[in-house]
């Protein structure tokens, strides 16, 4: 974004594109907030769109198209094979990260699929940074193992440090000694760590994990679905990238990968996914897996118009004035909230703004999801839609015990090109209410709880009465204010 000075003296990002489009929004009164998040089982994820007013679950496929994609998918080739569109795909991907190969799918996480069956067995070990909620499900449903080599700093919330998405390289030679390379069929390391806050990690780091994976013949993977976001901030926070474009700083990282894989609900602004494969062997092995799980290789279960927006969407990553929006209107949303003494993340990640529920919440036990009664509280309070990160996210372990998230996290994602800044004042100002009234809230407890990934389609109940009360108290406060 452009560095403009007000007169003022406010630092305010400035949204760099007009809106020609616009969809209406609802804001509920506070008494049918109530009643919405009693029939959601108090997951904000079986909310209806009717009842929300700011949509922060997520960056998922919701981010605002530009007019040269909307544009360019009025010329997609819808041939079933051969496709001209997934020619300029293919071409464009091998521009930006130059691979060879280029297999698509329909989001990120089949991507997961594609991988994970590929090269995934009982007993492998997968070393990443941090792991993602659907990553660790297709690793584990095929036998293998998660660990994560997060560096320590990676896991204070309140931090200076740059890039806490860096993977501990004395870790993982720890591991690699301990299990044998022969057992590690890659390595992964995600951009834009989403459940540690949206943390980047730098080029730095990823080029010394590449180089001690290659001395012990590991594959390395890169999930880009975040790209865009730790490309922003290589840029913004890493001397050696300073002086670099985007475009290289892309092609720099790229090259030190085997594998990348993507969605394209984040990375592209359009809905597919993707993977990008250096080695010829790899790619027919994963190449089998296509025509049976997604489609044929030249859509892979996309739509072309999709793909032909992906393209161009592409190019837009590179452009730092349409990426930094992002993190710019995160890190103002951020800076409000530390100085209103609301706990959150910082340094302020990408993707979006992370309240600390334990710290926010510090009488309400991990046991009782303190970031799920966050996020049913927020809403309750604002209308706006967050998403839980944390004990809610994990899976049990086989005995079904419960796994104490190591961070308990209400994520308010940004969607790239979406919301105005007054949009994102008003957020502020009923999370700065709602920590003035946390006293009120309490925890939740499961009645419906799903062997696998339980956030999504999960139901929980209060543990007391804590949100009558918090509605009540929303009432007297604003009278008959929404």
């Amino acid at each position: 974004m452009a560095n403009v000075r007000f007169t003022t003296g406010e630092s305010l990002p400035l949204e760099m594109h007009k809106v020609r489009i616009v969809q209406k929004l609802n804001l509920p009164p506070v008494e049918r907030r109530l009643e919405a998040i009693t029939e959601a089982g108090n997951n904000t994820f079986l909310l209806q769109n009717r009842d929300i007013f700011l949509d922060m679950l997520t960056d998922s496929g919701v981010n605002a198209m530009s007019d040269q994609q909307l544009a360019a998918m009025m010329i997609a080739d819808d041939s079933y094979a051969g496709s001209a569109t997934f020619t300029k795909l293919d071409s464009k991907l091998a521009e930006l990260f130059g691979m060879a190969h280029f297999l698509p799918a329909h989001q990120g996480r089949a991507c997961e699929h594609i991988i994970a069956s590929t090269l995934v067995k009982p007993g492998s070990i997968v070393p990443m940074n941090f792991h993602f909620t659907t990553t660790k499900a297709h690793i584990v449903r095929n036998g293998g193992a998660v660990v994560e080599l997060l560096i320590d700093e990676g896991l204070k919330t309140t931090s200076e440090f740059p890039f806490k998405g860096d993977l501990d390289l004395g870790k993982l030679r720890q591991v690699i000694d301990e299990h044998g390379a022969r057992n590690i069929p890659f390595v992964r390391l995600e951009a834009g760590t989403n459940l540690i806050g949206g943390q980047p990690f730098s080029l730095r780091n990823a080029r010394e994990v590449a180089a001690t994976c290659r001395a012990h013949g590991i594959l390395t993977v890169l999930d880009a679905s975040l790209l865009q976001d730790n490309l922003y901030f290589m840029r913004q926070r890493e001397a050696e990238c300073k002086g670099m474009s985007i475009r290289e700083i892309t092609r720099a990282l790229a090259d030190e990968m085997d594998i990348i894989y993507f969605s394209a609900r984040k990375l592209g602004f359009a809905k597919g996914g993707g993977i990008c494969v250096r080695d010829d062997a790899l790619f027919a092995k994963m190449r089998e897996l296509v025509p049976l799980f997604e489609g044929f290789l030249t859509y892979g279960g996309m739509s072309v118009r999709e793909m032909e927006a992906i393209v161009v969407g592409l190019d837009e990553t590179m452009d730092e004035d349409v990426i930094s929006q992002g993190p710019q209107f995160i890190k103002f949303m951020t800076d409000e909230l530390v100085q209103a003494g609301v706990p959150v993340v910082t340094p302020p990640g990408g993707l979006g703004c992370h309240l600390n529920a334990m710290d926010f919440l510090p009488h309400v036990p991990q046991r009782d999801y303190p970031a799920g009664a966050l996020a049913a509280a927020l809403y309750i309070a604002s209308g706006v839609r967050g998403m839980e990160r944390g004990t809610m996210s994990e899976a049990r372990e086989p005995d079904r015990s419960e796994v104490l998230s190591q961070m308990e996290l209400l994520r308010l994602a940004m969607p790239r090109r979406v919301f105005t800044l007054s949009q994102v004042k008003y957020a502020i100002d009923r999370i700065a209410w709602l920590h003035g009234h946390r006293d009120l809230i309490g925890g939740l407890t499961f009645t419906e709880e799903p062997a696998v990934l339980r956030f999504f389609f999960g139901r929980l109940k209060p543990t007391s009465g804590w949100q009558i009360e918090l509605a009540r108290a929303f009432r007297a406060d604003f009278g008959d204010s929404l």
